[in-house]
């Protein structure tokens, strides 16, 4: 954002278009209060505006003093504020027409449109949020789930952030006293390794520990991705709507009726599951059919888990021999399916093709699906799911991490006790890499591009 940008008042609706009891029209910048002044005709209103005080009254076009909405207002000064900007918040009634008018109207008075994440944006530079925090907004915005919500909290509320800045703030202290043994060797003693390779570890574990938890994090964040696989027409799609107990896929006997991707979001056991519904395999009988079949395997080759379903009422087929022997040493599971009708497969030559955990299942009576989601997050969650101290959940932040541990491993390989004096200059830009990749994350270092890039992930008027 350039200084003549951060100079703007901008506006937006922060609250989902669509019919509601209630929408908000957003403004911060140095004209908030004037625009606000300029549109609302507050009742009953004496005195002057108090800060965070909420009005009832109307927003009239001052053109043609026509009234818009029955509304109410909120007037915050900086710098108590979101942006620690002036900010003013309309809540009207949440049409459409009503929404966009106000917002035209705040407009006409001189705010500009706030772009993706402006605010939230706004906010972190004028350092009422560190980077880690700008993030967890969005975060609780997309947490699915209680735990996910509990971690991004957290994120929110800045325990990550200081615990990165701490380890950050070791680093620098480190960096300083190689800086100043190499600068005024004269006056400084000499630095022993030994104590200083101690001083180094604790941090380093630290660091070493918070990576460990990113797969935990991830999956709070993204879900598990369990890929429903099979051969053509033997329950895929019904398995997606007995897992989700509604109909959300179409199920006929005619093979082939998936084409693309199907996917919906369950939770099980507190863990957000993507459940994706593909395309049968087989030679495609048309272009569409082997697009489908493309993303299927590009799915497959994505998954956390795989249920690869064989129909028990038929033999195993070569087909569906292929496809297990093909899924290899992937997770997932063997779904015997229709174990409500008589049954044909024999569980030993299953057993022959894959090495695979077998359960059985019945969409049509429900047998084994409990089990089955027992299954599903028992096979990728091993250990349980830790939500507890802090945890990565930003691929972004893992990259970072993983850097900054790899600068320090470099810098760790050059203090070797009992050997000749290490090369310190080297040592000090192993260092100085790293502090500059935990900047990264909490936005100490971090460039416009990266900024851009991560604000444009916003919703307009957060």
């Amino acid at each position: 954002m350039t200084p003549k940008d951060a100079a703007d008042t901008i506006a937006a609706i922060s609250t989902p278009l669509g019919e509601a009891g209630i929408g908000i029209v957003r403004v911060s910048g140095p004209e908030a209060e004037a625009i606000a002044r300029a549109l609302f005709r507050p009742r009953n209103l004496r005195g002057d505006f108090l800060s965070h005080h909420l009005y009832l009254g109307h927003i009239v076009d001052p053109a043609s003093q026509e009234i818009i909405d029955e509304v109410l207002l909120t007037l915050m000064r900086s710098p108590r504020t979101y942006t620690r900007e002036d900010v003013v918040e309309i809540q009207c009634h949440s049409g459409l027409g009503v929404l966009r008018r106000i917002l035209e109207l705040t407009l006409a008075q001189g705010a500009r449109p706030a772009r993706p994440g402006e605010f939230t944006l706004r906010a972190f530079i004028s350092g009422r949020l560190d980077l880690t925090q700008a993030e967890a907004v969005l975060e609780v915005i997309q947490a699915r789930t209680e735990a996910g919500l509990r971690v991004a909290a957290e994120h929110l509320q800045g325990r990550l952030g200081r615990s990165l800045q701490e380890i950050r703030e070791t680093f620098l202290d480190l960096l300083a006293r190689v800086e100043a043994a190499l600068d005024f060797p004269e006056e400084t003693a000499e630095l022993p390794v030994a104590a200083f390779t101690a001083d180094l570890a604790l941090p380093l574990k630290a660091l070493e520990t918070l990576a460990a938890t990113f797969q935990e994090g991830r999956l709070l964040r993204e879900g598990l991705l369990v890929v429903i696989a099979g051969q053509p027409n033997v329950g895929k799609s019904s398995l997606l709507n007995c897992l989700l107990a509604r109909d959300r896929a179409i199920v006929t006997e005619i093979p082939g009726t998936t084409r693309d991707l199907v996917e919906e979001m369950i939770t099980l056991a507190g863990v957000p599951v993507r459940l994706s519904d593909t395309a049968g395999l087989r030679p495609a009988q048309d272009p569409v059919e082997e697009l489908g079949i493309k993303r299927t395997r590009e799915r497959l080759a994505q998954a956390d888990l795989v249920l690869y379903l064989v129909d028990g009422s038929l033999d195993l087929t070569p087909e569906a021999r292929g496809d297990l022997e093909e899924l290899g040493g992937r997770p997932g599971l063997a779904v015997v399916y229709k174990v409500d009708l008589p049954q044909e497969l024999e569980i030993s030559a299953l057993e022959e093709s894959t090495a695979l955990p077998i359960t059985k299942i019945s969409a049509l009576t429900g047998e084994g699906i409990e089990a089955l989601k027992q299954q599903i997050v028992g096979l990728t969650l091993k250990r349980g799911l830790n939500t507890t101290g802090e945890i990565i959940t930003q691929a972004r932040h893992h990259q970072h991490l993983q850097n900054c541990l790899g600068y320090l491993a470099q810098a760790r390989a050059l203090l070797v006790p009992g050997e000749p004096a290490p090369a310190w200059e080297l040592v000090a830009l192993e260092l100085q890499e790293a502090i500059r990749e935990l900047g990264e994350i909490t936005g100490q270092e971090v460039g416009d591009d990266v900024l851009d890039r991560i604000f444009g992930e916003f919703c307009l008027g957060k």
